[in-house]
């Protein structure tokens, strides 16, 4: 490990638990700050980003397989480490407990949160450490120690997770099942090849894709998993509409980084999805739907925010830098140079690309 890599490495290691965790509020500020909650949080939602950016740095992959390596992500960490894709009374369920429910697995739920902590658990988290540090964009941050070191952490909290948080017993099957998924979406992350937004001038309007991801939070939150099920949606309806969303979402990002994205638009339609959760921070601390202490939770959003402006405002400035440099590099200044020779009562003038001699 690097010592100059030392600092992305850190920042995405709190990151990811502060978006998947704090910022949703399923660890509110009087949970989530809990010194063993933040390690164990962090060694599972931190080392399974620093892996899963890793491992597609090394790959030479894109999103596309940051994101398959999210979805992978989730299944370790809600079907093996704490089981709430089996558990019907896992506290965060509701009606998905029954609704979906089908062999032993909650089906609507697993779906929705596969595609939360691919979004929001990995792939925001890399995005975001991605603009803050972008001389490190294309390396990889890890050695073998470092990697040896993250896998052994995740390995761990896995284990504890599994054994002493959930008491709900699973079979062979399910976890054969769980083992399966995550080989499949890790070797698909691994062939496959995509955009890699950033680095680029932005071309697209930051407003269109801010409201792309905002639109596509808000479906996925309280359209698709939120009122279907409570409004008696067949189950198969249900799935094949999420799965339709996705597939459009994708479609578009894919069609409009051919037009050329380049951060500012990466970090628009990353503050779309993250809009959501910055909302439902407020309307947490204000309704308080549950039990749980959810005071503070109005100041993590207000503080994310201005994360996001100050980054926006980094990012901004650092394309219109690189936008001066591309301009001066594809129109040079012309240069004058003048030459007297005395001997011969000539002066030569050079202005570049231009020469003249008087007499």
């Amino acid at each position: 490990m690097a010592k100059s890599s030392l600092a992305p490495i850190v920042v995405l290691f709190f990151l990811s638990p502060i978006v998947g965790e704090l910022l949703s509020g399923s660890s509110p500020p009087a949970q989530f700050f809990q010194p063993v909650v933040l390690f164990l949080l962090a060694g599972l939602y931190g080392s399974g980003a620093i892996l899963a950016r890793e491992a597609v740095r090394r790959w030479g992959g894109g999103w596309p397989s940051v994101l398959l390596l999210g979805a992978a992500y989730g299944i370790l960490e809600e079907e093996v480490a704490v089981k709430s894709f089996f558990d019907p009374n896992w506290p965060d369920l509701g009606v998905l407990g029954r609704y979906g429910r089908w062999v032993g697995v909650n089906w609507v739920w697993t779906e929705w949160l596969t595609i939360y902590h691919s979004i929001y658990s990995i792939t925001i988290p890399i995005l975001l450490v991605e603009l803050l540090f972008p001389s490190f964009r294309s390396t990889a941050y890890l050695g073998r120690k470092g990697v040896a070191f993250f896998l052994t952490l995740i390995s761990i909290v896995v284990i504890l997770c599994h054994f002493y948080l959930n008491p709900y017993p699973v079979t062979l099957w399910q976890m054969l099942g769980c083992l399966l998924a995550m080989t499949v979406l890790t070797l698909c992350a691994k062939r496959l090849r995509g955009f890699k937004p950033g680095g680029g001038e932005s071309r697209v309007r930051n407003r269109w894709l801010w409201l792309l991801g905002a639109s596509g939070g808000f479906t996925y939150f309280f359209l698709v998993f939120g009122f279907l099920p409570t409004a008696g949606v067949p189950v198969l309806l249900t799935i094949s509409i999420s799965i339709a969303l996705t597939g459009f979402i994708a479609v578009i990002v894919l069609r409009l980084s051919k037009r050329g994205m380049g951060d500012l638009n990466a970090l628009g339609l990353a503050s779309g999805f993250l809009t959501l959760l910055i909302l439902l921070d407020l309307i947490m601390e204000v309704s308080n739907p549950t039990p749980e202490d959810f005071r503070g939770q109005t100041i993590v959003g207000v503080v994310f925010t201005l994360f996001l402006i100050l980054l926006g405002r980094r990012t901004s400035r650092r394309e219109a830098r690189r936008r001066r440099n591309s301009q001066a590099e594809q129109f040079p200044l012309p240069s004058l140079q003048v030459s007297c020779d005395l001997c011969r009562g000539k002066v030569q003038y050079t202005l570049s690309p231009l020469k003249f001699t008087a007499a």
